[in-house]
């Protein structure tokens, strides 16, 4: 197994699912449920009990973030987000600079809730806005207005270090002209953070249900995606918010501390319904995974003292596979020593063939992709890994 020396180059941190949305959007995969009663003191007793169980598997390790996702986790009580941050305390010393990520919807956010959770030590607000048309939030489910969005995110920026927000292009019936105006407005709003996704279709939800029976229509074609992929680079390069990875764009110093964690493959402790979570352990790295269903993951914790699903040793070239699909959606790329510790040198060849093809570019330290290879990085992975 490979030594603990990665991950602490990377960091510790703590990823915590909350899994209650008011509606669920069509285009979501993720982990959501709409529920109609949730007792939340029971949720944050099921979260403080995991904090600790974990603390002792883990020791005395230096917390460098902690992330908040969903579902909705604006639909928490900040009682129940203070409860979290004081468990994480008294369990992990912290860094000074602690990045304490929440994600956020604007249809279930108002000042008093922002309030309670900056009060409860949150610094940094993810807002999950999506779009800036009225017309496409409501094709993509969205509760939320456009003005509904943007009084959420002034009142944000008023209380958090940090903001950051969503947005999805490619969307129906949306031309390159459209995605152009859009993102402009958006940078014009931007603070620091932006995370920018092309729309997919994904079975099992109900867009991959309508694509399949032929009804969702006017989606833009390859070409047309590809131009709004070039535009989007161009466009947030032209407003000092390169991307450092494939989607998300930054001003310097305002990249995300708790996705680099994953995309560096460092180690975290996944605690919540379908958490996923990479711990390293006396040498060996772990993978855990916890039931998707809410009420499975809280029966579990509260009468069997766990939320672990499954916990499974990765192999050396699952973590190989692994810091690849990784570390090259990085603009930075992969560590070359990284590469060599759980490779062996096999991967020469194929480097040397993506290197020959312009997909792939090697400095004296790291292997990473090129302009490229970035939109393309599925097929330069089955390339590298063949």
């Amino acid at each position: 197994m490979i030594a603990e020396a990665p991950w602490r180059e990377a960091g510790f941190g703590l990823y915590f699912h909350w899994p209650f949305c008011q509606a669920k959007c069509p285009y979501c995969d993720f982990n959501s449920h709409v529920t109609a009663n949730v007792d939340q003191t029971r949720w944050a007793a099921a979260y403080e009990a995991e904090i600790a169980r974990i603390a002792v598997l883990t020791g005395p390790r230096i917390v460098s973030s902690v992330f908040i996702g969903g579902g909705t986790p604006s639909l928490m009580q900040p009682e129940v987000v203070d409860r979290i941050m004081r468990a994480v305390r008294a369990a992990w010393p912290m860094a000074n600079d602690t990045e304490i990520t929440m994600e956020a919807n604007p249809a279930s956010s108002d000042l008093t809730r922002f309030e309670g959770y900056a009060a409860a030590g949150i610094n940094r607000l993810s807002m999950g806005i999506q779009a800036l048309n009225d017309k496409d939030l409501r094709a993509l489910g969205r509760l939320h207005s456009v003005a509904e969005a943007k009084t959420a995110f002034a009142a944000a920026r008023g209380l958090f270090g940090q903001v950051s927000f969503d947005l999805i292009y490619a969307r129906q019936g949306q031309t390159a002209a459209d995605w152009g105006r859009e993102l402009r407005e958006a940078l014009d709003m931007a603070v620091d953070h932006l995370s920018l996704y092309q729309l997919t279709i994904e079975e099992g939800t109900a867009f991959g249900a309508r694509l399949k029976a032929g009804k969702l229509r006017n989606l833009p074609n390859e070409d047309l995606a590809a131009d709004m992929w070039d535009m989007t680079q161009a466009v947030t390069a032209e407003y000092g918010m390169d991307n450092y990875e494939i989607s998300n764009h930054a001003r310097p110093d305002a990249q995300s501390k708790h996705n680099q964690i994953y995309w560096r493959c460092g180690d975290w402790a996944g605690i919540g319904p379908g958490a996923h979570g990479r711990l390293t352990l006396d040498g060996i790295r772990w993978a855990t995974a916890a039931p998707l269903a809410p009420g499975a993951w809280l029966t579990q914790v509260e009468k069997h003292g766990h939320g672990d699903e499954s916990k499974e040793v990765l192999s050396r070239d699952d973590q190989l596979s692994e810091l690849l699909l990784m570390g090259l959606r990085l603009r930075e790329g992969v560590a070359l020593p990284r590469i060599a510790a759980l490779s062996g040198g096999a991967l020469t060849g194929n480097i040397a063939e993506l290197v020959e093809m312009g997909m792939v570019e090697q400095t004296q330290t790291h292997l990473r992709t090129t302009e490229k290879g970035m939109p393309l990085l599925n097929a330069v992975l089955r390339q590298l890994l063949a």
